[in-house]
């Protein structure tokens, strides 16, 4: 029997390896192409700054933000704006994301609750909330709570949506196949309905990211005293566009590496998701 176990264990592990060397091989030629992508945008990006949009008032090449980038980077000032940013955006992203992980949830599975909630939920998910702004600055200040206010409130509806439709939305027949095999209730949320349910969970939490980082930008407009959307506006008042630029672009490299990091969350908790539709 111990023969026949090792040599059924080393034939699984055998037939696993060209799925990870196929699934090694499809990451590092995803990788490959996101790179290339940078560098022809990074590329124009100087080009059209040194020969098409001259004026530096409007547009400036990508060497003249690396310099203020370098500036910045040496005065400490944007490691400043970056840890005030990171503070208002993480408390809010978690909390949101709690917060609409557990209402999703009991939403799902609650017919009444979601008789009541679902037209409400609508109505605000549709709302401006950026256009709240100026009332968050009136009730909590021009402090840090009034801009995690604004975070939690832009992040709650996505991860709630996500997670209320990927509980409800669930394949019937796998739970009557689990039940068919004596599966108590617990099981069967266990096994089938919250595997189910978490690429859809994971993807709300993708598009909270997004809108996060909105939120933290817009709300730090507003009487603000650091952060990466005061430097925006700072510099945008003060005419300094590479030091404008700088805050965008350390926006948009966060927003890419968290939500690659939501992605390698997912492949790695949902593997037998398909990592794309096409190739």
């Amino acid at each position: 029997m111990a023969t026949i176990d090792a040599d059924s264990s080393s034939r699984a592990s055998s037939t696993g390896w060209p799925e990870r060397i196929t699934s090694w091989r499809s990451t590092q030629r995803s990788t490959r192409r996101g790179i290339t992508g940078w560098i022809v945008l990074l590329v124009m990006w100087e080009i059209i700054g040194r020969f098409v949009i001259t004026s530096k008032l409007f547009f400036v090449p990508f060497s003249d933000v690396l310099a203020a980038f370098s500036n910045l980077l040496a005065t400490g000032e944007l490691q400043q704006h970056f840890v005030v940013s990171g503070q208002e955006f993480l408390q809010g992203y978690f909390m949101a994301a709690i917060a609409g992980t557990v209402m999703g949830f009991v939403m799902a599975h609650s017919r009444l609750l979601r008789e009541y909630l679902e037209p409400l939920l609508s109505a605000l998910y549709s709302t401006p909330m950026i256009a709240l702004t100026p009332l968050f600055i009136l009730w909590f200040g021009i402090g840090m709570a009034s801009k995690i206010a604004v975070v939690f409130l832009m992040v709650i509806f996505p991860v709630w949506i996500n997670t209320s439709v990927g509980f409800v939305s669930t394949d019937r027949s796998y739970l009557e196949v689990a039940r068919s095999f004596g599966a108590s209730r617990w099981q069967s949320f266990v096994q089938v309905v919250f595997p189910s349910a978490l690429p859809f969970v994971i993807a709300g939490l993708r598009l909270g990211v997004g809108r996060g980082i909105v939120a933290v930008v817009v709300g730090e407009l507003f009487g603000a005293r650091a952060g990466l959307g005061y430097l925006i506006f700072f510099s945008s008042q003060a005419f300094q566009t590479a030091n404008l630029f700088v805050g965008i672009l350390v926006l948009a490299l966060t927003g890419m590496f968290s939500m690659a990091a939501l992605q390698r969350l997912e492949r790695h908790l949902a593997p037998w998701r398909p990592a794309s539709l096409g190739d």
